[in-house]
């Protein structure tokens, strides 16, 4: 398991190295970010030590890579944040990310785990509870302080939770969230290219951008993901790619990629047609006046795999480009291509769709059922898409 450990300023801190070592030992990759204060009570060398990994204590990176927050938000299978001041909390609270512990938290997908630890004066404050309830109304997981002799010497609730009961709650954590753990997915994306000659092609306007949020979106959520695509994607942990051109090379990955498959997204825009014949070299303007293209159609690929005694089992989710009419020609497209789900989208909106980073349409079932999907980033349609498609794959289990 992937977790990212945000340290603030607090003399619990020290208890957290011995933490980010048992996680360690445990078998998880530990990443830790630092805040300024944090480095007050305990040095980075010390996490460096116990996890093998650097440690991050600030917003930029030195080597002019993508910034350390987003990198650590995105590799992170869960996140602990202990020990949280008041202070942290509140920021937190506040959306606010003016280091590289909250700007990490603001960037995260994964399960979000807050270990509180402070003077118990400060955490019976009504400020520091609104905060915490805030947190909680957010899907943040809160480990509520021990009671017990503080640091201040007082005694009273403010002490960090004990390591048991941190890691439980990374573990409740992680299985609430990663509910396709298990699972074999394979996405398509992008739009086919199908060669005029060495340096032309016939293809479309699709980004591909619909397909690798469903591919990120199922990798995050604990699922084996792998991309059959013809664009170009930012790397993402759990995604494998299979980079192809023609719908052929398409066909061929996914025949051999399909066994073993729970889900099939085909978020890809296949070319409906390709040139009859392929010039073995560059047509050339000045040796022709006038340039014809002869086109065959290709094999729906979605209908051939559907045929296919390789994908009995397989759950298939299409994808349908319309400008008019789309449930009539997105339910007969489901029937025809032997499909049990087809995403709707319409085409003459300018505000959604290729290119875009919003999407919008209607999700039809061959059960019959159908849900509206309203206009929302491609990310979260492509969670709602696989919210709505794994009830429906555990009935057929």
């Amino acid at each position: 398991m992937r977790v990212a450990l945000l340290v603030s300023g607090g003399i619990a801190a020290y208890k957290v190295v011995d933490l980010a070592s048992a996680l360690t030992q445990a078998g998880c990759d530990v990443r830790v970010a630092m805040t300024p204060s944090a480095m007050r009570f305990v040095g980075p060398p010390s996490f460096r030590g116990v996890t093998g990994n650097t440690v991050l204590t600030s917003l930029w990176a030195s080597d002019g890579g993508p910034e350390p927050h987003v990198s650590l938000g995105d590799w992170a299978q869960v996140i602990l944040l202990a020990p949280a001041t008041a202070n942290v909390i509140g920021r937190v609270a506040d959306g606010r990310s003016d280091d590289i512990v909250t700007a990490t938290l603001l960037a995260s997908r994964c399960p979000v785990v807050v270990a509180p630890a402070m003077n118990d004066a400060m955490w019976a404050k009504p400020v520091v509870q609104q905060s915490i309830a805030a947190l909680r109304r957010n899907g943040v997981s809160v480990v509520d302080p021990e009671t017990g002799r503080l640091a201040s010497g007082h005694s009273g609730t403010g002490r960090l939770a004990g390591a048991a009961r941190l890691m439980r709650a990374m573990a409740d954590a992680v299985r609430s969230r990663y509910d396709m753990a298990g699972r074999r997915v394979i996405v398509t994306a992008g739009g086919t290219r199908e060669p005029i000659d060495p340096v032309r092609f016939i293809s479309n306007y699709s980004s591909g951008k619909m397909g690798f949020a469903v591919a990120s979106a199922a990798a995050d959520r604990g699922a084996r993901v792998i991309l059959v695509t013809t664009a170009s994607h930012p790397s993402h942990h759990g995604v494998e790619v299979r980079e192809v051109a023609t719908a052929e090379e398409m066909l061929g990955e996914l025949r051999s990629a399909i066994p073993g498959t729970d889900i099939l997204v085909m978020a890809a825009a296949v070319a409906d047609f390709r040139p009859t014949k392929t010039a073995a070299g560059k047509i050339r303007r000045e040796d022709t006046q006038r340039l014809t293209l002869e086109l065959e159609p290709i094999p729906d690929l979605v209908a051939t795999l559907g045929a296919e005694r390789a994908a009995a089992g397989l759950y298939r989710v299409g994808f349908a480009a319309e400008e008019s009419n789309l449930e009539g020609r997105a339910v007969d497209k489901m029937k025809r291509k032997n499909l049990q789900a087809i995403v709707a989208n319409d085409i003459s909106r300018r505000d959604i769709g290729f290119g875009s980073e919003h999407n919008a349409g209607i999700m039809f079932f061959a059960d019959g059922a159908h849900h509206v999907l309203a206009k929302m980033t491609k990310r979260e349609m492509a969670d709602r898409i696989l919210d709505l498609v794994l009830p429906r794959l555990t009935q057929r289990a």
